[in-house]
């Protein structure tokens, strides 16, 4: 209900999640949320988003109000955006405080991404702030953010945050719950998957990853012919030609994946990007993993992924290497050998994330005013 002087009166106290873009920043607001919801059953929590981010069907499909600002991208190099990037900014912290204003924000946290920096530059002085950094590696958000923080946390250490705390990446608790044997046998009827063949999950981000499809469509027929099934999440901007093999267990192509549960459940192995939430995801659940680091940015994802290599976890090939050939070559034996398989998951689930949702809900509930 809203009051006289436009305020959305309430008596429990209000969290402000900022992590709006992409999966990566979403899925780890939500995470905090529920277990916000499970500690303070009386609070409320808000997500700053924009109108371009996934956050416009993730967040009110969790149940959680979103309210819309405009984006700020951080221009990584010197171009005419970097001139504009003053009044973006202004603008955007200007709606964010009216946001703040509206629900009584009691304590903002931020993940990083588009909507972060605009939500700590509206928060400082006024609204405590918690930082969460996800990657190996600080996005420069964060790096601003932390600056004025009254606690920061990081999923991994040397993320180069001072005075992080390490807590790791809080994750839905379909994902730390699951037990993917149990499920196994309903995830493949769901995805139409052969019940019992081993089968590799394609996943390129929320998008779709060019590089990952063409290289795994391109091993399709082989693939096939060593009784390999695959469940390919290609992107929803994308499509995918696979050539079938007669009597081979399915290759089923999809667009997205609203079940990732049930994904990882029908997975023997997982070929994917090492975004910070992925890494943190497949590991959680015990699935092995190889590992196709975007070879962009500040070489996050390549940093990401590397401690789950080491563990024994996982494998990584460089996205300039991944070819057809390499599938073949990597992939191929890998998924026919079932013990190594084994090792591998208990090697990746020793590295997961399980309680970082609730020890995250714990320090925010600590600082908020």
């Amino acid at each position: 209900m809203n009051g006289q002087d436009g305020t959305i009166s309430t008596t429990g106290p209000c969290v402000v999640v900022a992590g709006g873009g992409t999966a990566g920043h979403i899925e780890p607001a939500l995470a905090l949320a529920d277990a916000v919801r499970r500690l303070r059953p009386d609070a409320r929590v808000v997500a700053l988003g924009t109108a371009r981010g996934l956050e416009t069907k993730i967040v009110p499909a969790r149940g959680y109000q979103l309210e819309l600002i405009p984006p700020v991208p951080l221009p990584r190099k010197p171009s005419p955006d970097l001139l504009k990037l003053p009044l973006k900014v202004r603008g955007a912290v200007k709606q964010t405080r009216e946001v703040f204003d509206r629900h009584g924000a009691s304590v903002v946290v931020g993940f990083g991404g588009y909507v972060a920096l605009p939500a700590y530059l509206a928060a400082r002085g006024r609204v405590p702030i918690v930082v969460h950094e996800a990657n190996a590696r600080a996005g420069l958000a964060n790096k601003v953010g932390a600056r004025f923080a009254a606690a920061v946390a990081a999923a991994v250490p040397g993320s180069g945050l001072p005075d992080a705390r390490v807590l790791g990446i809080p994750l839905r608790r379909s994902i730390t719950s699951l037990d993917r044997m149990a499920l196994r046998a309903e995830a493949r009827r769901h995805f139409g998957l052969h019940p019992h063949a081993p089968t590799l999950l394609v996943v390129g981000g929320s998008q779709g990853a060019q590089s990952l499809n063409n290289a795994v469509s391109g091993a399709a027929v082989a693939l096939g012919q060593a009784g390999i099934g695959v469940l390919h999440a290609h992107g929803p901007k994308n499509t995918l030609a696979v050539q079938g093999v007669p009597g081979a267990p399915i290759y089923q192509p999809v667009p997205y994946l609203e079940r990732m549960d049930l994904a990882y459940a029908a997975a023997d192995v997982v070929l994917c990007r090492s975004g910070a939430m992925t890494v943190a995801e497949v590991s959680a659940v015990g699935l092995p993993a190889v590992f196709v680091p975007l070879p962009h940015g500040n070489g996050e994802q390549a940093l990401n992924g590397q401690p789950i290599v080491d563990a024994g976890g996982a494998l990584m090939i460089d996205d300039a290497n991944l070819t057809p050939q390499s599938v073949i070559d990597t992939v191929i034996p890998l998924l026919r050998d079932a013990e190594r398989v084994a090792k591998m998951g208990a090697a990746a689930q020793g590295s997961g994330h399980r309680e970082a949702d609730e020890a995250l809900a714990r320090m925010v509930l600590g600082v908020m005013r």
